[in-house]
């Protein structure tokens, strides 16, 4: 089983000051971070990769330096995590017909996941099992009740739990 922290939307140093103490709670025994864009300073990632290796795209906030982080982060990208085929996007566009289009984007993709608006989301195609997820933010809230990230189950090519943790 692969264990894997997804958190997005960071905007540090507005907002992220430091590694809050509630993610470094949930990122203690976790395989794998996803983070889903608008880091805003690579430090952010320096943090999160002393906890695990760090999987990252771009957000429209990120600039030069986190683009050149760890060899490359660009604004989309594909891996395999344990046999499940995952995608990665900082803003999947509007809500409306947002499953369909990153469906469309990712045609051979089991989960995308994604960021920039701030607002958790787990949405899943009935037919085909196809996924999207968006972590939130754990420190720019906007209009959520909590700040936010997830924590995810991988095994054998299933994803097996998706928990959406309050963090603040």
């Amino acid at each position: 089983m692969t264990r894997v922290a997804v958190l997005s939307d960071t905007h540090a140093p507005r907002f992220w000051k430091r590694l809050p103490d509630r993610v470094a709670e949930h990122l203690a025994g976790v395989d794998l971070v996803l983070h889903g864009g608008d880091v805003c300073v690579p430090s952010v990632l320096d943090e999160l990769a002393a906890h695990a290796p760090v999987v990252a795209v771009l957000g429209n906030n990120d600039g030069p330096d986190v683009a050149r982080w760890g060899g490359g982060v660009p604004e989309r990208r594909e891996l395999d995590v344990d046999g499940l085929s995952f995608a990665m996007v900082h803003d999947s566009g509007p809500k409306q017909g947002r499953l369909a289009r990153l469906g469309r984007w990712f045609p051979d993709a089991d989960v995308v996941v994604f960021g920039h608006s701030h607002i958790p989301w787990d949405e899943v195609d009935p037919d085909s099992g196809f996924r999207v997820l968006n972590p939130g933010s754990p420190t720019d809230k906007r209009r959520q009740p909590h700040g936010t990230m997830l924590l995810l189950d991988v095994a054998d090519g299933a994803l097996t739990e998706v928990r959406l943790v309050e963090v603040s």
